[in-house]
């Protein structure tokens, strides 16, 4: 009896044995994983700015897209200009495939900058795209003494930022350095609607790195009442909207600074960068990757974000990653001076 209960073991444990011999294991699929699963959409601001806004827009349409239908929620973690949440991303996130985020456009070349605080390398994120391809604009409050581009060469104009590393603080410094405007910087505010109600409130009279596409979802009134003046826009073409505007690389004074603006604006390309921690499994990271282009491109999504005035446009990640590979590939001479007129600006 001992001996027929010990073979009929040491079978099951064979059978047992050759059912989880390698190649054998059914492993899970990216359904599987994902059915019935939260995944955290972060965000880099407080709440009620254009980032925020565009976030939470492919979070209600993106979760349809992802096999097994997770529900996409998405959390605010404000700090240093979003810089916070690209370390947090980087480091700290759980690699499975639960966590992505969004933060500020110019966040991935601050490396190539010498941002302080910087503790990632923006060529291992796990890149997803861009909801949009967007123009910047510098504006000036209708009240302030700087009513035109040329006017920032004599006249200050103050503006607000939330935080050294984002676009609002990084591009007023840089053009500071390189063309000899005269942009003062204000940092700590939370959000881009914290600095658009000090600006209403005369705390600020300026703000340099307003997107066109929020300020259209945020202010329209402001845009139907003239209440502010557009001095330049920051991107590598004009916005449709306003041909007349001069782009900042026309104030360029030599053939060296235009080219040195066209590699730091470059990140306008991709407005909106969404990325998850590097590290994530292969086959999690391209079923989100695929849907983040899918949602970019569905009808429902389009629909809401053109009523919000957010103007979709993908970017996806093959096409981001390559914009960032070229301003990685700069001239060492150039970057060099990049990060030289960042660090003078400050």
């Amino acid at each position: 009896m001992v001996g027929t209960r010990a073979t009929g073991l040491a079978r099951a444990l064979a059978v047992v044995a050759f059912l989880l011999a390698p190649g054998l294991v059914r492993a899970q699929s990216v359904a599987d994983f994902y059915r019935g699963k939260n995944v955290n959409v972060w965000i880099g601001y407080g709440s009620g700015g254009g980032y925020d806004l565009s976030a939470r827009v492919l979070a209600r349409h993106m979760g349809r897209h992802i096999p097994g239908e997770p529900t996409l929620t998405p959390r605010n973690m404000p700090g240093a200009g979003s810089l916070t949440l690209a370390n947090w991303i980087y480091s700290v996130a759980p690699k499975d495939g639960l966590d992505f985020g969004i933060f500020g456009r110019t966040v991935p070349i601050d490396p190539l900058l010498g941002t302080k605080g910087v503790a990632f390398d923006a060529l291992k994120f796990t890149w997803l795209g861009s909801t949009s391809n967007e123009v910047s604009t510098c504006v000036g409050w209708r009240d302030a003494p700087v009513k035109k581009a040329e006017d920032l060469f004599t006249k200050e104009l103050t503006v607000g930022a939330s935080g050294a590393a984002s676009p609002s603080a990084v591009f007023p410094y840089l053009f500071n350095s390189i063309l000899g405007t005269k942009i003062k910087v204000i940092n700590g505010y939370p959000s881009s609607a914290a600095i658009l109600t000090a600006l209403e409130a005369g705390e600020l009279n300026g703000f340099c790195a307003w997107g066109w596409v929020p300020m259209k979802a945020m202010r329209p009134d402001w845009i139907r009442d003239g209440k502010f003046n557009v001095l330049f826009q920051i991107g590598l073409a004009k916005h449709r909207d306003h041909p007349e505007t001069p782009l900042v690389l026309d104030l360029a004074k030599t053939p060296e600074d235009r080219a040195l603006l066209e590699a730091l604006v470059a990140p306008q390309v991709f407005a909106r960068p969404f990325a998850a921690p590097p590290g994530v499994p292969e086959d999690r990271a391209a079923a989100l990757r695929k849907a983040f282009g899918e949602t970019v491109r569905d009808p429902a999504f389009i629909e809401e974000a053109e009523r919000l005035a957010l103007e979709p446009d993908l970017v996806d990640a093959a096409m981001l990653l390559g914009v960032l590979k070229k301003i990685h590939a700069a001239p060492k001479p150039l970057l060099d001076r990049a990060k030289a007129a960042l660090a003078a600006g400050q």
